[in-house]
C-alpha cells in the first residue's frame, strides 16, 4: 500500500503518519504539506507545497498511490463561512479532483467531525460546510472514499496541537481523557485508533462510506 497524507503536522495527520509509518502493509508514505513534519525514516517521503489549489507543479510526484488520507482542516472558530468553506471545502475539494484524476483506483479518507450535517441546510455554519465537503467527495470517482466522523480525540505516543492553547487544554485534562476513553468510547477516540482505522479501511473496505466514532474504534481496536 502506497498512501499520500496531507495534514501531517495537524494532530489527526501526526497520528496517521505514525501508524503508516508502523503498519507492515504500508511500503510508503508521501506527505505532502506546507511545513516538514521532522521526521525520518526510509518509507516516508515529504514534499513542501504552498498552494493546495494547484498541484500541477507536483502531479508527476502523486500518480502510482492507492490511498490518500486526508486530515487537513482548521478550527471554525473565529472564522466567516466564507473564509471557513476556502479552507474546508475549496481546498480539499481541489485536491480529491486531481488525485481522483490522476489515480483513479484510489481510495480516499477524509476526516470531518461528529455531527457533520448530511443534509447541508443545518443552522450550525461548520456541519454545513463539511456535510457539503463529504457529500461531493462521495461523487468523485475514486475507487472507494470514506468520511471519518470523530467526536473527541485523545492526542498518544507524543502527539501535540499545533495550536498552542488547543494544547494546554488537552495538557491539563490528560487524566480526563484516558478515563474518557474507556468508558465513553460513542463519542471519544485517540489518535491511534483513527489512524489504525484509516489504514485498515483502505486495506479491507467498510461497510458504508460514513464512520462515526464507534465504527472507527472498532475497526481501529
Amino acid at each position: 500500500m502506497k498512501v499520500i497524507l496531507f495534514g501531517a503536522t495537524g494532530m489527526v495527520g501526526q497520528g496517521a503518519l505514525r501508524e503508516c509509518l508502523l503498519d507492515p502493509d504500508v511500503e510508503a508514505v508521501l506527505v505532502v504539506g506546507r511545513s516538514p513534519t521532522g521526521q525520518c525514516d526510509t518509507k516516508l517521503r515529504e514534499i513542501t507545497h504552498t498552494d493546495f489549489f494547484d498541484l500541477s507543479a507536483i502531479a508527476p510526484d502523486l500518480t502510482g498511490y492507492g490511498a490518500c488520507l486526508f486530515c487537513l482542516g482548521v478550527s471554525s472558530l473565529g472564522m466567516s463561512e466564507p473564509d471557513y468553506r476556502r479552507i474546508t471545502y475549496d481546498i480539499t475539494l481541489a485536491v480529491a479532483n486531481t488525485l481522483a484524476r490522476l489515480n483513479p483506483a484510489m481510495t480516499f479518507v477524509y476526516v470531518t467531525g461528529q455531527s457533520t450535517d448530511s443534509t447541508e441546510q443545518g443552522s450550525v455554519m461548520w456541519a454545513r460546510v463539511k456535510g457539503k465537503t463529504e457529500n461531493d467527495l462521495l461523487k468523485l470517482p475514486f475507487k472507494a472514499a470514506y468520511m471519518f466522523r470523530p467526536g473527541g480525540i485523545q492526542p498518544l505516543h507524543g502527539v501535540r496541537s499545533k495550536t498552542a492553547w488547543v494544547q494546554a487544554i488537552y495538557t491539563a485534562t490528560a487524566p480526563l481523557w484516558a478515563l474518557l476513553v474507556r468508558i465513553a468510547p460513542k463519542y471519544v477516540t485517540t489518535t491511534e485508533k483513527v489512524g489504525r482505522a484509516m489504514i485498515r479501511v483502505v486495506r479491507n473496505g467498510y461497510s458504508k462510506p460514513i464512520l462515526e466514532t464507534p465504527d472507527i474504534n472498532q475497526v481501529g481496536a
